[in-house]
């Protein structure tokens, strides 16, 4: 068993480097306006709520220098490309249903000769730079409203002579307005805009106060992001995105489409086992851009557990990861969001099972006198707690029997 195990972790491995495309200075060089671009739609799905926390923490493994190689104009160089991110969100209620509270994201990325954690190594052809995101958020559950704004920085690390040239510190300001379903983003650097989000989220959601099931959690959730190009060369961009919950709120297909070139751009089959989405896998198909080299299709999936996300050719991991292809990405990380005391993941329907157990337990009205523990099954015998010992005085001789 012990080398069946090893000869598939040898076949993966090499099918990871024989088959793995390198990375373009282009893809990392525009790495910042994608970065930016997830950071805000990660907090559009956590301001649903506007209320609890979220907490985010990840890196991506690669363990060979031949699994994502940079293609510069003087040849193919090994080494990593690398991703550390971190987020962050906590909110309080300073008014009878009224919540303030701020974010943080982070994400440190590009590309270099060695494998690090936190120091660089800084070769020749390696670019490092980091994105900060920040902001202060305004709840009023009473009105379904939350309000947020702040600001993103570009800070450019190192970056080598065969990349275009990028000035430090670019600060963007960004903010975003949800009332009941819909929600908007915008983001500006100067007077310029970069990028305007308009969301419909109509799926009901029992985490946010809808329904647990019924015909109203099969209502789509629709996206429409218009993005500003960084240079007068690239055209202006529209992309159309389309969440359908298709069984049960476990089971949901999304898909992407791109103006005006009027093209597909991506789906997605995603499988929750729990509505909690502590668990996911997902099936993809992506077309690349003309851009790159090649307008094929891609297909391939993930398997996104609470520690770690297995991936292939995953349309996500295309997008956000310098357009890494036909290589296999790990990365470990652990997020998790909380909401009036219950535990979900982002994007999630429901609570975790274990919380939605201790709900149930408390809308029951169980009394103290019958505890039954969370995991028993039906019928199952029931804990008695004792209420106290009553004693009784007997007749005129003074002494007294005891009874329960």
């Amino acid at each position: 068993m012990r080398f069946i195990s090893r000869a598939i972790l040898f076949l993966l491995a090499g099918s990871a480097i024989a088959f793995a495309d390198g990375i373009t200075p282009a893809a990392l060089a525009k790495d910042g306006a994608v970065t930016r671009d997830r950071h805000l739609s990660e907090i559009s799905d956590i301001m649903r709520g506007g209320r609890g926390g979220f907490f985010d923490l990840g890196f991506y493994f690669l363990p060979s220098r031949a699994q994502t190689p940079l293609l510069s104009e003087y040849g193919e160089h090994k080494g990593f490309a690398f991703n550390h991110h971190f987020a962050g969100f906590g909110a309080g209620e300073v008014a009878k249903g009224k919540h303030m509270g701020a974010l943080l994201w982070f994400d440190r990325s590009g590309w270099d000769g060695e494998d690090f954690l936190f120091f660089p190594n800084y070769g020749g052809f390696s670019i490092q730079h980091s994105v900060v995101t920040w902001g202060l958020t305004f709840t009023d559950v009473q009105k379904d409203l939350t309000v947020a704004a702040g600001m993103q920085h570009l800070n450019s690390e190192h970056v080598s002579r065969i990349y275009p040239h990028e000035e430090d510190s670019l600060a963007y300001t960004w903010a975003h307005l949800r009332w009941s379903k819909l929600s908007a983003q915008a983001n500006f650097y100067r007077s310029d805009w970069r990028l305007f989000r308009f969301s419909l989220d109509l799926e009901s959601r029992s985490i946010y106060g809808g329904r647990k099931s019924g015909p109203l959690t099969y209502l789509p959730n629709v996206s429409l992001a218009m993005y500003n190009a960084d240079s007068e060369n690239d055209v202006d961009s529209l992309r159309i995105t389309w969440e359908q919950n298709l069984y049960g709120q476990q089971l949901y297909g999304e898909v992407a489409y791109d103006l005006p070139d009027g093209k597909f751009h991506s789906a997605t089959l995603k499988f929750y086992p729990d509505p909690s989405r502590m668990i996911g896998f997902e099936a993809t198909c992506l077309r690349r851009h003309p851009h790159s080299g090649s307008n094929d299709f891609l297909w391939g999936g993930a398997i996104d557990l609470l520690f770690a996300r297995l991936a292939y050719n995953a349309a996500y991991d295309y997008d956000n990861f310098f357009g890494a292809k036909g290589t296999f990405l790990v990365e470990f990380k652990f997020n998790l969001a909380t909401i009036d005391g219950m535990l979900f993941n982002r994007g999630a329907s429901r609570s975790a099972p274990i919380e939605t157990d201790v709900v149930k337990q408390f809308e029951k009205g169980s009394k103290p006198s019958e505890i039954t523990p969370l995991n028993s099954k039906s019928g199952a015998p029931k804990t008695i707690e004792a209420k106290g010992i009553r004693y009784e005085k007997v007749g005129n001789s003074g002494s007294s029997e005891g009874g329960i």
